[in-house]
C-alpha cells in the first residue's frame, strides 16, 4: 500500500540516529543507512542532514515526515476496513479431527473444488479422544464445531446427529508384529480361533454386531475381550500388553507402531463420513451441498 523505506524513515526521524532506529527494526544500521539513501534516490529529494550530532531533517523532509505518517495510518485503515468486508463475505466453517476421526476424507474432497468456492474458509480444530468427552464433542456441533468426520453406523448417533456419508472403511485385525498372525496378507474369521480378539460388545452398530456374532459362531476357543465404544490410543497400548487382536478399520492403519493392519475377509464395511448437526448454520449447510454436490 505504500513504499516500506516510510517506516524506517519516520524511525530515523524520531530517533535522530541510524544505529537507534536499527534497534527499534532489528536491522543493521548500514541497513538503515541503505534503505534512506535508496529512497532519497529513487525521490530525487534530500530529506535528511546527517551530521557527527546525529540525523536532522531538511525542510523537504519534514513534509515528507508529516504526510508519511498520513499515509501509513490511512493505509492502515484501508486495509483494516478491507480485511473486514472480506471478512463479512467470507464464510467458515469449522471441522473437528482427531487420531480416530481425522477429517482428511473431507479435506480430500474439499481442496480439490475449493477454488471454485473462494467465499470458504475452514477451520480445523483438533481435540483429544477419551471415553468421557468424544460425545460431548460430537455435541458441540453447531456451536464449536460444524462438522466431525468419523466411521458410522450407530443408531443412537444418527437419531442425535444428521450424516453424510462419504464412503466406506473396511474392517481389518491389528495385530501385534509378533505375532504368528502378522505374516498374513488378509486374515479370515476362521484365522481368530484360538486367540484373544478384543471387539466392541456392545453398543447398537449393526456392522460390528455382524463381527462379533461371525467371530462367536465361527471360531473355537477365542477369547473376546470388550473394547470400549470408542477407541484411543491406550486400546491398542493394553491389546500390545496382554497380546490381543483388536477389530479394527484401515483408518486407523497408522495409530499404533507395534501393529499391523491385516483386512479381514468379510462382507461387513463400515460407513464413514460427515456427522452434523440437525440444525445446522446457514454456512455449514450451504458448505455440505457443496461436498454433496462434489460427491454425484
Amino acid at each position: 500500500m505504500y513504499n516500506k523505506y516510510l517506516e524506517v524513515f519516520i524511525e530515523v526521524a524520531d530517533t535522530g540516529s541510524f544505529s537507534k532506529a536499527g534497534e527499534k527494526l532489528f536491522i543493521s544500521p548500514t541497513a538503515v543507512m541503505k534503505q534512506m539513501n535508496l529512497m532519497e534516490s529513487e525521490l530525487g529529494l534530500s530529506l535528511l542532514n546527517r551530521t557527527n550530532h546525529g540525523i536532522t531533517l531538511t525542510e523537504v523532509g519534514k513534509q515528507i515526515y508529516n504526510d508519511a505518517k498520513f499515509i501509513i495510518d490511512y493505509s492502515n485503515k484501508a486495509i483494516k476496513k478491507a480485511k473486514k468486508l472480506q471478512n463479512k463475505n467470507t464464510h467458515f466453517v469449522t471441522i473437528g479431527t482427531s487420531l480416530i476421526c481425522p477429517c482428511k476424507p473431507l479435506l480430500d474432497i474439499w481442496y480439490k473444488i475449493s477454488d471454485k468456492h473462494p467465499e470458504f474458509k475452514i477451520k480445523i480444530v483438533p481435540f483429544e479422544e477419551n471415553h468421557s468427552t468424544t460425545l460431548s464433542t460430537l455435541n458441540s456441533n453447531g456451536t464449536n464445531l460444524d462438522f466431525l468426520v468419523s466411521a458410522c453406523d450407530s443408531k443412537s448417533w444418527l437419531e442425535n446427529f444428521d450424516f453424510l456419508k462419504l464412503g466406506y472403511y473396511k474392517f481389518c485385525i491389528a495385530v501385534p508384529i509378533h505375532h504368528p498372525l502378522a505374516v498374513k496378507e488378509k486374515i479370515s474369521i476362521s484365522d481368530l480361533s484360538n486367540e484373544t480378539v478384543t471387539a466392541i460388545t456392545r453398543g447398537d452398530s449393526e456392522q460390528n454386531q455382524n463381527i462379533l456374532n461371525k467371530i462367536r459362531t465361527t471360531c473355537t476357543n477365542t477369547k473376546i475381550l470388550e473394547a470400549p465404544l470408542f477407541y484411543d490410543i491406550d486400546v491398542y497400548n493394553k491389546c500390545e500388553e496382554n497380546g490381543s487382536l483388536l477389530v479394527t478399520l484401515d483408518c486407523w492403519k497408522d495409530i499404533h507402531p507395534a501393529f499391523k493392519t491385516i483386512p479381514l475377509e468379510t462382507n461387513e464395511k463400515m460407513p464413514y463420513g460427515i456427522l452434523y448437526s440437525k440444525s445446522p448454520s446457514k454456512d455449514a449447510l450451504n458448505f455440505l451441498n457443496i461436498i454433496r454436490e462434489a460427491k454425484k
